[in-house]
């Protein structure tokens, strides 16, 4: 075989041979495939920290608008709220705030990377309207497998407008208390009442059928008691921010198996308040919530409020309910029914909704068709409550509360 034959014979072999093929291949696709997997990675995180970032500056224009309209600051005082509100929302856990995030800690220094303008515009009298602008961004550096592509890091912004006023732009509020007084709002709560050596008769699940129960020591708060703090933590706020009783009118209405008595909608709110702390220290009876809301919602959602506030105030008011309970429906129209109470509540919730009017829902130590039925009333998820102790239950009336305050600051982008 003369040498040119051996190497034909060779080379032949050697194009025949595809055992290398798979890794040849493999060498190719792998960081392709490595790259791809990163890409998907970073994704999610910028989907994830897109939203931590408009969260933070819709909560700064927010903060900073209500502080110019509720609290008297300055615009300097504000911008500083501003920024405060949203490193606190950027560096108090999440997506942006990983671990190992990005290599360059000044890549997010937010004292650089946000502007914070407010426009401040005088109007009829003392009055003032207010306008926040914030404005950040954030450096999200890519993993080492998305680096493969040739782009280290990306750039993602957010921006939000808040705006609010002080005094004479306040907004006017027409809201209907519909609160439970059934029996086991008799029942304690976890809070001892602070007075020294004190007996009460402890009333809880357990004991509740006991004639003449003893009295013992120490005194827990009950949950009606509670509940009269919390409505008196509400009010303050409203008191607060209207102490002329020229832009907010409440009313309230009690249930236990049946629609108890209403209190109409006045000015201000010393007679729904007064209607609260009537309510009997021991409170009997089941569950109806549906004609109280349904009185509630028709009391609110008359026309004639209107009216009364534009003789007044020359504004439309905005409609709220706060729907309380404590328990579960066990009756309708007096008679024991496990479920069309709920049934006609719900119809009733779906009505106040599609006539605009907010609903708040305060879920107090409820089991959980209780928390269900509230939870589908409440307007958005925000509006819902869920209050395990006296304490959750006074924070989110006093939540209710401030947000339902006069000079209110909403997003308008």
């Amino acid at each position: 075989m003369t040498k040119n034959t051996e190497k034909r014979s060779w080379l032949s072999r050697l194009l025949r041979d595809r055992r290398g093929n798979f890794g040849m291949m493999t060498a190719l696709v792998f960081p392709v495939m490595l790259a791809a997997g990163g890409v998907a990675i970073d994704l999610t995180k910028m989907v994830m920290i897109k939203a931590e970032l408009q969260d933070a500056t819709d909560a700064a224009a927010l903060a900073a608008a209500s502080s110019l309209a509720n609290d008297g600051k300055t615009v300097a005082q504000a911008k500083e709220l501003a920024m405060r509100f949203l490193k606190s929302q950027m560096t108090t856990g999440g997506s942006a705030n990983a671990e190992g995030e990005h290599e360059d800690k000044d890549k997010n220094d937010y004292s650089t990377s946000t502007v914070i303008d407010i426009k401040e515009t005088v109007l009829s009298g003392t009055a003032k309207s207010f306008q926040v602008d914030v404005a950040t961004s954030y450096t999200l550096d890519f993993n080492p497998f998305t680096r493969l592509l040739g782009q280290t890091s990306t750039q993602m912004h957010a921006r939000s407008t808040a705006e609010s006023g002080t005094a004479e732009k306040k907004q006017s509020v027409s809201m209907f208390l519909v609160l439970d007084q059934s029996g086991s709002m008799s029942f304690i709560t976890n809070e001892k009442d602070p007075t020294p050596n004190k007996k009460c008769q402890n009333h809880t699940s357990s004991n509740w059928y006991t004639a003449n129960l003893k009295e013992t020591s120490p005194c827990y708060i009950s949950k009606i008691a509670a509940l009269k703090t919390a409505v008196a933590s509400l009010v303050t706020q409203l008191n607060t921010a209207d102490p002329d009783k020229k832009y907010v009118r409440t009313g309230a209405v009690s249930y236990n198996d049946k629609m108890l008595t209403t209190v109409d909608l006045a000015w201000g709110t010393a007679g729904a308040l007064a209607y609260v702390n009537a309510i009997a220290a021991v409170p009997q009876g089941g569950t109806d919530s549906s004609g109280a809301f349904a009185q509630g919602l028709k009391k609110v959602k008359d026309t004639a409020e209107d009216t009364i506030h534009k003789n007044k105030s020359g504004q439309t008011p905005t409609r709220f309910i706060v729907f309380m309970t404590d328990g579960e429906n066990t009756h309708y129209n007096g008679s024991p029914n496990d479920t069309k109470s709920d049934e006609e509540t719900k119809k009733s919730c779906q009505a106040a909704r599609e006539a605009k009017i907010e609903v708040y829902a305060v879920a107090f130590m409820a089991p959980k068709r209780g928390q269900d039925l509230l939870r589908a009333c409440a307007t958005t998820g925000s509006n819902y409550f869920e209050a395990t102790n006296m304490a959750g239950l006074v924070s989110a009336f006093k939540e209710i509360g401030s947000r339902t305050a006069a000079a209110v600051a909403r997003l308008t982008k």
